[in-house]
């Protein structure tokens, strides 16, 4: 599978999806990026006259390069992958050190700590366009592909 299969099977569209494109991935670890517009309707309210991207957006960016489209590819190794697959965050646990702008590029590097059972369990790091840290944290989530099952 490559690199734009993986995009093709993520569960989400605009305005919630938060992958621009996947710079590198293999069974052990994933560096993809997005780039923040300006016209999300969220920093209309946060915050007045000085938007700022919300810490929870934030972490759906983290989970969605870091966790999603690795647990894509993982999945995809042992067997294709069908149009049912469903994701469910189980925990996340984020630490936020830089603010994101409207406008700005973040680049997600995550790397596997485990994969069993279809629960993935990732360290994942997001960094701005100067290359400092963001955010980063460990976040999992199970992956299930529901082949056959609607």
């Amino acid at each position: 599978m490559d690199k734009k299969d993986i995009l093709k099977h993520l569960p989400y569209s605009k305005p919630f999806l938060f992958v621009d494109e996947i710079l590198e991935i293999n069974e052990n670890s994933v560096t993809g990026q997005y780039t923040f517009s300006p016209q999300h309707d969220f920093y209309k309210g946060h915050f007045k006259d000085n938007p700022v991207t919300p810490g929870v957006i934030l972490t759906e960016c983290m989970a969605q390069i870091g966790l999603v489209c690795l647990g894509i590819f993982l999945l995809n190794k042992d067997s294709s992958i069908s149009e049912n697959l469903h994701i469910a965050l189980s925990s996340s646990e984020v630490e936020y050190f830089k603010p994101v702008f409207p406008g700005e590029t973040v680049e997600v590097v995550s790397e596997k700590q485990y994969f069993r059972f279809n629960k993935l369990k990732c360290k994942v790091s997001m960094f701005n366009n100067s290359e400092e840290l963001v955010c980063r944290g460990v976040i999992a989530g199970m992956i299930i592909d529901n082949k056959g099952n609607e």
